[in-house]
């Protein structure tokens, strides 16, 4: 197994065995919006994984694993295509 494939694997299982400890307090920002009465807009869209899970999947822990699982895999992508796409433009 190659060292990226360990790694990878490693931080899905992190991430598995920490999810159960994420908090579910609202961050420092959203805490001051909530005590100075702020209320939120209705937004236009609500995005693939509103609220770090997706929709489709009941159980809020797999729902949230899952959400986490994909976001890994976006990031690596999107890095993967930044890397190839910024090789090519310095060879040329």
């Amino acid at each position: 197994m190659k060292a990226s494939a360990k790694v990878l694997f490693a931080i899905i299982a992190g991430l598995a065995v920490l999810l159960p400890f994420a908090s579910d307090d609202p961050d420092g920002l959203e805490t001051v919006a909530q005590n100075a009465d702020v209320e939120e807009p209705e937004g236009l869209w609500h995005g693939l994984m509103p609220d770090y899970s997706i929709p489709a999947i009941e159980n809020p822990y797999f729902s949230t694993l899952a959400s986490g699982i994909a976001g890994i895999f976006l990031v690596l992508i999107f890095t993967f295509l930044v890397g190839v796409a910024s090789t090519r433009i310095a060879r040329d």
